[in-house]
């Protein structure tokens, strides 16, 4: 493969989000709380006071953010109940309260890497031999929480790639709840072994459709049958975890796509929304759809969960179903077979599987068609983003893990008519961890999450010691001919 030198992405701690900063309920001696405290002193400042630090404050972090009163607003919505009379605040005094409870997340301070390629919904405006990209990137900040980034180029007639600029502000977009289907959310909590008879309660006061309010009502309906709070207690949290879980997330039409940074907003991804896999995923209808499936992790424990967007400006974030949407690296087809959607899985975390389902959401067959072979790939297996549609067959970028754990790229043919056949696997790994790439938070790794053919290449971005990311490219030809050989 020939790298794309030019082509370096490396983690910037200048891109920082907003977040509302809620201190520790601390109870001090008079039974008052931090934030009590620190409220009533917010509130006993002088009028002429609250302006000078007000302004001050505005004055060194305005510039760093795209609407940075906006922002405040929110912090200050999180406390009005715990004021008084806040309709009797001054403007400034307000924001005041909101700039002492806000702090800045750097999102990308520790990595930005493992990238995934899809061509963008818009194409308008190029030359001929021209592709526009949507590339996205796990960046990864303190506490090692991960989340979402886009970027966005070109790729000219010579297969040289330019990257637009990146915006040097950075939003979280804003949530609503989701309308859940019952049928679904059924069968998830049999998945979790949650279904039991508070549940049946539960949705049996539920129609085919339901809101997070309708959900509310029906767990307070458990007093009125009779249903003890302490017995029904953990059951009824793993309700609220289940439905908080499933989200949509809008971006306003003025921002800017690298702007856009989907966040962890739900429990089940608290502490980070890893290795998103895009594809660009065409119905038998013609209809575009691009799916991102990715892994939730809440501290403890993961979850594959799917991103559904047609304009990466509004995004319906779904948990997965079935006993096969258990482990890390689903990738989907980027279209259906014989009217299945079709996916690679790792569920055992060690070979490669394909899934197959008539909904994408949830994946129940399988069946194994890869076992780890290859030196370079003795402990383990994986998919690096979704099946790529050949005239020779299904294309599949691999990753495998050999001695020190040192992760190398390698490649798979699947048949078009059949993909649980094999019918090319690379001698050799496609890319290894260059010497200038080896060092890092996580040494000797390279890894991708998807990437796409243009025109006789293949461009594939990957990222390197879980700290930055790159672009290779390779000559379909070139690849095609050591996979059949």
């Amino acid at each position: 493969m020939t790298r794309c030198d030019a082509v370096r992405l490396a983690p910037d701690p200048t891109r920082v989000i907003t977040k509302p900063f809620l201190p520790g309920e601390e109870v001090f001696p008079d039974g008052s709380s931090r934030i009590e405290v620190v409220l009533q002193r917010i509130l006993a400042m002088p009028e002429a006071q609250v302006t000078t630090t007000l302004e001050a404050a505005l004055e060194e972090f305005a510039g760093r953010h795209r609407d940075l009163e906006a922002a405040l607003e929110t912090s200050v919505a999180l406390l009005v109940g715990r004021l008084e009379h806040p309709e009797g605040l001054s403007p400034a005094r307000r924001l005041l309260i909101g700039a002492y409870f806000t702090h800045e997340y750097s999102i990308e301070a520790a990595a930005l890497g493992n990238p995934s390629m899809v061509l963008a919904p818009d194409q308008s405006g190029l030359r001929d031999g021209e592709s526009r990209f949507i590339m996205s990137l796990r960046a990864v900040g303190e506490g090692h929480i991960s989340s979402i980034e886009f970027r966005s180029g070109v790729i000219d007639v010579d297969h040289e790639i330019v990257l637009d600029e990146p915006s040097r502000h950075a939003v979280t977009g804003r949530r609503t709840e989701a309308t859940y289907d019952k049928g679904f959310f059924a069968s998830k909590l049999g998945d979790l072994d949650a279904f039991n008879d508070i549940v049946h309660q539960v949705l049996g006061a539920l129609g085919p459709q339901f809101t997070m309010p309708d959900l509310e009502a029906a767990i307070l309906a458990l007093d009125a049958q009779g249903v003890e709070r302490t017995i029904a207690f953990e059951t009824t949290r793993i309700l609220h975890w289940l439905a908080s879980s499933n989200y949509r997330l809008s971006f306003a039409d003025s921002t800017e796509l690298s702007e856009r940074v989907i966040f962890p907003r739900g429990p089940t991804e608290s502490h980070g929304m890893e290795d998103a896999r895009l594809v660009r995923f065409v119905h038998d209808d013609g209809r575009v759809v691009y799916y991102a499936t990715y892994t939730a992790f809440d501290g403890y424990k993961i979850l594959p969960q799917l991103l559904e967007t047609t304009d990466f400006l509004s995004f319906r974030v779904a948990t997965l179903s079935g006993e096969c949407a258990q482990n890390k690296g689903i990738a989907l087809f980027p279209r259906k077979l014989d009217g299945q959607f079709m996916a690679l899985g790792r569920h055992d975390n060690v070979n490669n599987f394909l899934m197959t389902s008539s909904d994408v959401r949830v994946w129940s067959e399988t069946e194994k068609i890869q076992e780890p072979e290859r030196p370079w790939e003795l402990m383990q297996l994986g998919n690096c983003g979704s099946p790529i549609e050949t005239e020779a067959g299904w294309l599949v970028i691999t990753h495998g893990v050999g001695p020190f754990r040192r992760y190398t790229l390698g490649a798979l043919l699947l048949d078009l008519d059949d993909p649980c056949r094999v019918i090319g696997h690379l001698k050799e790994p496609l890319l290894e961890p260059a010497t200038h790439e080896r060092e890092g938070y996580v040494p000797n790794v390279v890894y991708s999450c998807g990437s796409i053919i243009h025109g006789d290449h293949l461009v594939l971005p990957y990222g390197f010691a879980d700290m930055g990311a790159s672009i290779a490219t390779v000559k379909m030809e070139d690849l095609l001919n050591r996979l059949t050989a």
